[in-house]
C-alpha cells in the first residue's frame, strides 16, 4: 500500500471488498459475504500479495469505524422489543448457560492441550453465537415456530453475553480496568435509553423524523452517529473495545424502536463501505501463513470450532431440535473481535488471530448446513411481511443483515 494514503488507495480498497459478495453469489457455494471479505482480505494483504498495508494509521482509523458501525447495526437487529421472544427467554437462557458450562470444560482442555493460556477466552469464543450469521439464514428460509423463536433468543442472549465477556477475559490482568469501563458504557447506554424513551414519549422523536425527512437533514442518523463515536471514545479511554460501544447502542435502538429510514441509512453507510472496509483490514492483518508453519496451530483452530458446535448440540438434552443445536453455534463476530483485539494490542501469540477465524469458518460450514437441513424438514411460515433481501427491518424485528456478531 502506498505511503500515503489516498483516494486511489480507497478506490483499491473498495474494489478489493466487491470480490467478497461476488463470491457469495454462486447459490451452490452460499459463503457468507463476511467470509469473502476476509478473503480477500487475507489474499491482498500480509498473508498474500501484500498490497494493503493493514498498519497504516488511516487504514487502521477506518476500519474501527466500520468495527464500530457493525457492531452497531448487528444490535440494532437484536429483537428486543418481540414479544413473542421473550416469552422464550427462560428455556433459551437454561439452554444458553448449559452451553457455557460445557464450553468451560472444552476450553480447559483445549488450553492445556496447546499449551495456551487462553482458558477463560476459549470459554467464551465456545459459547459465542452469532445473530448476525444465524439469524438472516432463519429469514432467508422463511422459517417459524416455537423452535425458531426459542433459537433465536438463545442465540441473542449468547450473542450480547459474550461481546460483554470478551474484553475481561482476553486481558485477565486488566479486567477489572475492563469491567469499569464496560459499567461505564453500560451507564451511559441506560442514560441515553431513558433520554431517547421520553423524547419518543412525548412526541419529540416524531417531530425530529418529520422534520428532517421533510427538509433532507438525516439528523437522526447524525445524531445516533454522535452518540456512537462518543460512546467509542469512551471505550478507548477506558480500554475497552469499541466492540461493546456499538452493540450497547445498537440494543437501545432496538429497544426504543428504530425508524426504517434511519435503518435503511445506517445500513448503506456500514454495508456500502466502513463494514466491507474493517472486513478486508482484518483479512489483510492476519497471518495465515504461519498456520502451515505450525500445524498445531490449524489443530487449535479446528479443535475450536468442533468444540463450539459440541458444546451446542448439548441443547437437545433438553429437547431442542438437533437442526436448531447446530445452527446456535454459528460464530462469526465475537472471534474476529479477538483477531482484531488480539492482532492490535499483542494479546495473542503470533498465529493465534488465525486460529480463531478458523475455527469460525468451521462452525459457518456446520451452520450452513444445519439451515438447509432445518429448511428441509420445517414448513415455510408466513410471519408477515419480510424485508427486502439486504435490506433491514426496523427496530425490534428480526436481523434482516448485518455482519457480525
Amino acid at each position: 500500500m502506498p505511503a500515503n494514503f489516498g483516494f486511489a488507495t480507497l478506490a483499491l480498497i473498495v474494489a478489493v471488498g466487491l470480490l467478497g459478495p461476488l463470491l457469495a453469489a454462486p447459490k451452490q457455494l452460499r459463503i457468507p459475504v463476511v467470509v469473502g471479505e476476509l478473503g480477500v482480505g487475507l489474499l491482498f494483504g500480509q498473508s498474500g500479495l501484500k498490497v494493503l498495508d493493514p498498519t497504516n494509521p488511516t487504514f487502521s482509523m477506518l476500519a474501527d469505524v466500520g468495527f464500530a458501525l457493525v457492531m452497531f447495526v448487528v444490535g440494532s437487529h437484536v429483537p428486543i422489543r418481540d414479544v413473542t421472544l421473550r416469552s422464550s427467554m427462560p428455556k433459551a437462557a437454561l439452554r444458553a448457560v448449559l452451553v457455557g458450562a460445557v464450553a468451560v470444560g472444552f476450553a480447559v482442555i483445549i488450553a492445556q492441550s496447546f499449551h495456551t493460556g487462553h482458558t477463560l477466552l476459549f470459554a467464551v469464543l465456545i459459547a459465542s453465537s452469532s445473530a448476525a450469521l444465524a439469524l438472516p439464514m432463519l429469514d432467508s428460509l422463511g422459517l417459524g415456530g416455537p423452535a425458531v423463536l426459542s433459537v433465536t433468543a438463545q442465540i441473542a442472549i449468547a450473542d450480547t453475553a459474550s461481546i460483554v465477556l470478551l474484553p475481561l477475559v482476553i486481558d485477565p490482568p486488566r479486567a477489572g480496568r475492563a469491567a469499569l469501563g464496560s459499567l461505564a458504557i453500560g451507564g451511559c447506554a441506560v442514560l441515553i435509553f431513558l433520554v431517547l424513551q421520553h423524547y419518543e414519549a412525548h412526541g419529540r422523536r416524531k417531530r425530529l423524523h418529520r422534520y428532517s425527512e421533510r427538509h433532507r437533514l438525516a439528523l437522526e442518523l447524525r445524531i445516533s452517529l454522535l452518540l456512537l463515536f462518543a460512546l467509542a471514545a469512551l471505550a478507548t479511554a477506558t480500554h475497552v473495545s469499541i466492540m461493546l460501544a456499538g452493540f450497547a447502542l445498537g440494543l437501545v435502538l432496538s429497544a426504543v424502536g428504530q425508524p426504517r429510514r434511519l435503518a435503511r441509512q445506517l445500513f448503506g453507510i456500514t454495508e456500502g463501505f466502513f463494514g466491507p472496509l474493517f472486513f478486508v483490514w482484518l483479512g489483510s492483518s492476519l497471518r495465515i501463513r504461519e498456520l502451515g508453519a505450525d500445524p498445531r496451530l490449524i489443530g487449535l483452530g479446528l479443535a475450536l470450532g468442533v468444540a463450539a458446535v459440541l458444546a451446542h448440540l448439548v441443547g437437545a438434552l433438553l429437547r431442542q431440535p438437533v437442526a436448531m443445536a447446530a445452527l446456535s453455534s454459528a460464530q462469526l463476530g465475537v472471534p474476529v473481535a479477538a483477531a482484531a483485539l488480539g492482532t492490535e494490542s499483542a494479546l495473542l501469540e503470533p498465529g493465534e488471530p488465525s486460529a480463531l477465524i478458523l475455527g469460525a469458518l468451521v462452525t459457518v460450514v456446520v451452520t450452513s448446513i444445519a439451515a438447509r437441513a432445518a429448511g428441509r424438514r420445517n414448513p415455510v411460515v408466513a410471519t408477515g411481511e419480510k424485508p427486502s433481501s439486504g435490506e433491514p427491518s426496523s427496530g425490534g424485528g428480526s436481523v434482516g443483515s448485518g455482519k457480525a456478531g
